[in-house]
């Protein structure tokens, strides 16, 4: 009989069937999916990014593509996190990942009341989103600075005393260790990184730019690299897990953010050109521990985790 490999992993005390999880933003609430892959076999999803109140977001054009890349400026349209618990949340528990919650804001009292929300609710954990850089108030504004960011994840962690917290954060911090250290010190349990870099193209016709607000958030595999250092340097500034994010595209691609010292990772924009990806990187997972002799996730990172245990 053949030796059953273990992908299970306990992430800022959260179980998930395995480290494979949906970004925010890219995977909707997980039921527009549904026929595309086999959504139970996911470790988690990642919500929209939800807001207290319900957000029409940017308008104009709100995707551009880019060689190896893709830039949105969506501006976290939502329904608001009353209407997301009314209408999607039972719909995403039945589908069997773990519910994570994306926390957005214009102001910290926003995120305060969202989170109390959330805090009362069956969602499993909130990422808190201080970087997203296609809103004009709150978003990546919050994550730029330790003292700011620290502020707001305060804030959200007493209004959330019951759920895990995971902070989502900006690559565009002039300084992301210290960004990240002080969400630490604030109560964070977990960092995911790297949201989007900011960008922007040029509509060389009309002789303006493509987006309405100028700039837009740049992801996809042209920052994966980037997105790996990060992680790799992040891990030895903080003693939390970190989730790995950044044009995350082939199992390779996984490999390299899990052997950096992620916990786990997200898969984004290539969800959208292929969507059965999150699942064959599962598969592809399994393959390289088989391959390696490795029978639990717990085995695989060349580096220690946070505890003293190699992961």
């Amino acid at each position: 009989m053949a030796r059953e490999i273990d992908l299970s992993v306990s992430f800022a005390g959260v179980r998930l069937r395995n480290p494979v999880i949906a970004a925010s933003g890219t995977f909707g609430y997980g039921r527009e999916y549904s026929g595309l892959l086999d959504i139970a076999d996911l470790g988690g999803i990642c919500t929209k990014g939800l807001t207290l109140n319900p957000r029409p977001g940017n308008p104009g054009t709100r995707l551009h593509e880019t060689p190896s890349g893709l830039m949105n400026s969506i501006g976290l349209e939502n329904p608001g996190i009353e209407a997301f618990l009314e209408n999607e949340l039972e719909t995403m528990i039945e589908l069997g990942p773990a519910v994570i919650a994306n926390l957005s804001g214009s102001t910290v009292d926003e995120y305060a009341q969202g989170a109390r929300l959330l805090d009362a609710s069956k969602v499993d954990m909130i990422e808190l989103n201080i970087s997203c850089p296609n809103v004009k108030a709150g978003g990546m504004n919050f994550g730029l600075d330790p003292e700011t960011a620290s502020a707001v994840t305060r804030q959200v962690r007493r209004a959330a005393p019951n759920k895990p917290l995971m902070v989502k954060l900006s690559p565009n911090a002039p300084d992301i260790k210290a960004v990240a250290k002080s969400c630490a010190f604030a109560g964070a349990d977990a960092i995911s990184l790297v949201n989007t870099f900011k960008a922007m193209a040029i509509d060389i016709q009309k002789r303006e730019p493509v987006f309405e607000n100028i700039s837009a958030g740049l992801s996809g595999p042209a920052i994966r690299p980037i997105a790996l250092c990060m992680v790799w340097e992040l891990y030895d500034a903080v003693h939390i897990p970190i989730v790995g994010i950044g044009g995350i595209a082939s199992v390779s691609d996984a490999l390299e953010f899990l052997l950096a010292g992620a916990a786990a990772i997200q898969v984004g924009s290539a969800t959208f050109a292929h969507p059965p990806l999150m699942t064959q990187i599962i598969t592809g997972i399994k393959e390289y521990m088989k391959h390696n002799k490795f029978w639990y996730f717990s085995e695989l990172s060349i580096r220690p985790q946070p505890g003293g245990q190699v992961k």
